[in-house]
């Protein structure tokens, strides 16, 4: 392994060379991984068919609706209801409840919660360099690394069967996911500590692993798009000039609504609480910076119906602009399953999680609480994000992007987990991935029934849907 030249070994008492304690170390992680191998065999892993009590899928979601601004949960239910695999991202708590009535290997990682397709994406680093990387950490705690793979490999196969896609095409994209995350774990096992934490995906590398010129064109295409996300451009797009000439948000209800003169006392209580959760040269950069507006924005779909908020800044010298999001950070649907987490604000809870697992993270990430005691999390709006469009990819495409979101993945759980013990426990065969494919096939024939079901309660009546 990397870093077995430095300790070479010592003479002991006796005058026997000693085996470094690394090497020991890295010993006995092969063994717990070879020994979770034994408890929960990799084909075993495979096997997905719905327990004699599964809940009700529309249950569980009108249980987190109770939580949620009424008036947005039924477009919340309109979004989910477009397509088996936009159910499939609303539904995370569904999914959290099916892994957990089923056996785990008991190799924790900080779990992503939502590795999904499309909680992948493009965003800058802080150098202000283009990555690609998980962006979504709402769920996020240490877990089963193979819960997390569960749900990427389901996604691919939801996502191929939604595309009209035969079952060989989802199947091949779903074995491509899953091959290079066995692969990139193994590899990043043979690597020391500093090495596997600054691993990243930057955007050119993204482009290199498309090699099909057509294909590398799109993914050019979408890099371009995310360089120009910036807080200029959502300046443009979220904003009118107000009676004075200062920028205002536009109002465009119900998914952006302007906030009636906030109450001064309860921002300023709120962005007191987030600074202190800033470095001190960061803080220093946020207090540079003055509060124009702020306005309840919708965003995404499992999320919709949780308070969400953007607030609009300027620079105090040039008025250049600053958007910043200021996102409810609920309990996590992964907790009723796993240990309790060690923080009791559910905001510190995801900017931890989200520290843990990407290669780098936004420079005004923090949290803090509301004075209607609920948690928060706050980063940038738009910092060069981009986010791929999985119902416009081709069998090409999809496969390929499967195979970069596998890739990333494993280097998240690298970082946050006992990576040597995984690498041990998933084997130089192709045993995992033959597994992740007979799952992600059977749970996407489940997604696709619960979508169903969730169609009927909408034309009973139920639960009522609406656009947006």
């Amino acid at each position: 392994m990397a870093g077995g030249l430095l300790w070479a070994g010592f003479r002991g008492e006796t005058g026997q060379v000693a085996e470094p304690s690394n090497v020991t170390t890295a010993r006995a992680s092969i063994e717990v991984g070879r020994a979770a191998r034994r408890r929960v065999s990799r084909s075993s892993l495979g096997v997905w068919e719905a327990a004699a009590d599964r809940g009700d899928p529309i249950g569980v979601l009108e249980r987190q609706a109770a939580s949620r601004v009424p008036e947005l949960v039924p477009i919340r239910y309109g979004r989910m209801a477009a397509g088996p695999f936009a159910f499939l991202r609303g539904a995370p708590a569904i999914m959290a409840a099916d892994l957990a009535a089923w056996p785990n290997t008991g190799l924790d990682v900080q779990l992503c919660g939502d590795a999904h397709l499309s909680n992948f994406g493009l965003y800058a680093s802080p150098e202000r360099v283009l990555v690609f990387d998980l962006n979504d950490f709402d769920e996020t705690l240490p877990g089963p690394f193979e819960w997390d793979v569960k749900r990427l490999v389901a996604s691919v196969a939801v996502a191929a069967r939604a595309n009209g896609f035969s079952a060989s095409d989802a199947q091949a994209a779903v074995l491509a996911a899953a091959r290079r995350y066995r692969v990139t774990m193994r590899r990043l096992a043979e690597l020391d500590e500093m090495s596997v934490w600054y691993e990243r995906v930057e955007a050119e590398a993204a482009v290199a692993l498309v090699r099909a010129r057509k294909r590398r064109k799109g993914v050019e295409k979408a890099i371009s798009k995310a360089r120009a996300s910036t807080s200029l451009q959502a300046l443009d797009k979220l904003t009118e000039p107000g009676p004075d000439g200062t920028p205002r948000i536009r109002s465009q209800p119900p998914l952006l609504v302007p906030i009636e003169k906030p109450d001064a006392a309860v921002i300023d209580q709120l962005f007191t609480d987030y600074r202190e959760t800033l470095s001190e040269d960061r803080r220093v950069l946020l207090e540079r910076h003055r509060i124009l507006d702020i306005a309840r924005k919708v965003v995404g779909v499992g999320s919709v119906g949780t308070r969400c908020f953007i607030v609009l800044l300027a620079g105090q010298h040039y008025g250049s602009p600053l958007f910043i999001q200021v996102k409810e950070a609920e309990e996590s649907v992964l907790a009723p399953h796993l240990k309790p987490s060690e923080f009791h604000h559910h905001g510190h809870r995801v900017v931890n999680g989200q520290r843990l697992i990407q290669a780098a993270s936004d420079i005004f990430l923090g949290w803090a609480s509301g004075s209607d005691q609920r948690s928060y999390y706050l980063r940038q709006l738009r910092d060069m994000k981009g986010s791929a469009v999985v119902e416009n990819m081709s069998r090409a495409v999809l496969r390929g992007y499967a195979t970069l979101c596998g890739h990333t993945l494993a280097r998240a759980h690298a970082r946050s987990g006992g990576r040597v013990a995984i690498a041990a426990y998933l084997g130089a065969s192709d045993a995992f991935e033959r597994a992740m494919g007979e799952f992600a096939i059977a749970y996407a024939d489940q997604t696709i029934a619960d979508h169903d079901a969730l169609l009927a309660a909408i034309a009973s009546g139920r639960i009522e849907a609406a656009e947006g």
